[in-house]
């Protein structure tokens, strides 16, 4: 039998880089490895101009800005050339960032290559340690995938979603509390406030700040002042550092602490765990007739029952969650412990960004598509509420309390005697306009109780989902 690693091009072992690749694919500039070496590549560059614009170390001249236009393009075009070159050369360095700082003197060499410049490509890494220039390149990939990638997507699934329960605000439906039937409501309401819950979530991610560090091998810049001990170190780091679009974390170990990433990948992990709610909800209410799945899309639901349309969108949409609240999770656990001033347990652990990112991106992709599937069905929701008369028991009970906290007569034991007619057993409108009225009520409370439905008790539900404003 042949072997089906040995095929060209390779066979991925990844569902991400296979079947669902299209659903991820943006994410691949950002959290690869590829996109590691080029970010890599640019913040080596900006180190190096900075140092030289800043004219930090004596004597050493400023690049002109032809110059500094030829070296940020190596960044620019960067492609599969340079990616095969750095492989090549972390074969013999055995080591991935000190394979970026020699693919760069040779570059450098070609952009400056007289021999009064030579000395220029020792600036390349000057005082660096590798978590200086990890640390920095993670927080930009992060930052571009999340603000580029997953956020664009995981905010219009969420405004999708609050069009849809602006659209079904009206809609009466009745609710199951614990399974079991309760107080109406409206879809439209239920569904705001899982768009709320996600709302708050996105706010959190937008907001998050994305921290970096520039100051050697224990954080301490001991380098930095035994080779140039007139700098201001510290200013020049941070200027650097922010200059990137980052925060400046003065205050770190060997590495920056991931304390942010922690922070990040926590409210990535509970936008996800709401979405799965939504998922799980709508899901049900798919099962008990509320939404029917659109047709005629050429889709197959079951591949032996033709009359199905299974909600897989939904059922793909939970497993992804799952998966990438596991990675999530562990990152976030993992990353914010390191031993004594380095380990490297952090290098290994955030390779995995993109497997994380990536499920959650593919689940928020299956949800979106799985809602755009969706029409609401107000016959089967009717239905429902029509073979469930005895929820009114609530307003009834409610209205009757009131009045006897008024001193009413005849108003004694309202739960209790509600709990009579309804508890165990199926009562239609007869039933109950029968039993409201023999309760002695006034006139108008007596009017306003018989008239009630199933349909009607929806207290202000349409109304909350303004709140979504």
């Amino acid at each position: 039998m042949a072997s089906l690693a040995d095929l060209t091009p390779p066979i991925a072992l990844g569902a991400l880089d296979g079947r669902y690749r299209p659903a991820v694919a943006g994410l691949v500039d950002h959290l690869s490895e590829p996109a590691l070496n080029r970010t890599r590549t640019h913040v080596e560059i900006e180190w190096l101009i900075h140092l030289t614009d800043r004219q930090v170390v004596p004597g050493v001249r400023q690049f002109t800005d032809a110059e500094k236009a030829a070296l940020r393009a190596i960044v620019t075009d960067f492609g599969a050339a340079e990616i095969a070159e750095m492989a090549e050369t972390e074969k013999v360095t055995q080591h991935d960032v000190k394979a970026v700082e020699y693919f760069l003197k040779k570059r450098l060499a070609q952009i400056a290559p007289d021999e009064a410049d030579a000395g220029l490509a020792e600036l390349i890494h000057f005082c660096c340690t590798s978590e200086d220039i990890n640390n920095l390149s993670y927080a930009l990939m992060v930052q571009g995938a999340v603000r580029d990638v997953w956020l664009p997507r995981a905010t219009a699934l969420v405004e999708a979603l609050a069009t849809m329960a602006s659209d079904l605000r009206d809609l009466p439906l009745l609710a199951h509390t614990h399974g079991q039937p309760a107080t109406p409501t409206t879809m439209g309401k239920e569904l705001a406030v899982l768009t709320r819950r996600l709302q708050r979530q996105l706010a959190r991610i937008e907001d998050a700040e994305f921290l970096g560090k520039l100051n050697g091998a224990t954080g301490t810049y001991g380098a930095h002042l035994a080779a140039v001990p007139g700098a201001d170190w510290q200013d020049i780091s941070e200027s650097f550092v922010e200059g990137l679009g980052l925060t400046w974390n003065p205050l770190t170990t060997q590495i920056e602490s991931h304390d942010w990433q922690a922070e990040l990948y926590a409210d990535m992990a509970r936008f996800n765990r709401v979405l799965h709610n939504l998922c799980t909800d709508v899901w049900t209410y798919i099962s008990m007739g509320y939404f029917a799945q659109v047709r005629g899309q050429g889709t197959v639901g079951s591949s032996t029952m033709p009359h199905k349309v299974n909600p897989i969108r939904f059922e793909n949409a939970e497993a992804n969650l799952e998966v990438s609240n596991a990675l999530l999770d562990v990152l976030a656990a993992t990353l914010v412990q390191s031993r004594l001033q380095r380990d490297l347990t952090d290098s290994s652990m955030q390779r995995n960004i993109g497997v994380a990112v990536g499920h959650s991106l593919l689940a928020i992709d299956n949800a979106t598509r799985g809602l755009a599937g969706l029409d609401a069905a107000p016959e089967a929701m009717a239905r429902d509420l029509d073979a469930n008369w005895e929820v009114l028991g609530e307003p009834v009970q409610s209205a009757m309390r009131a009045l006897g906290a008024q001193g009413v007569p005849g108003m004694e034991e309202p739960y209790e005697r509600l709990k009579e007619l309804t508890r165990g057993r199926r009562i239609g409108q007869s039933e109950l306009v029968e039993f409201v009225k023999g309760l002695g009520l006034p006139a108008d409370v007596e009017a306003r109780l018989a008239a009630m439905t199933p349909q009607t008790y929806i207290g202000i539900a349409p109304e909350l989902v303004d709140h979504l404003d």
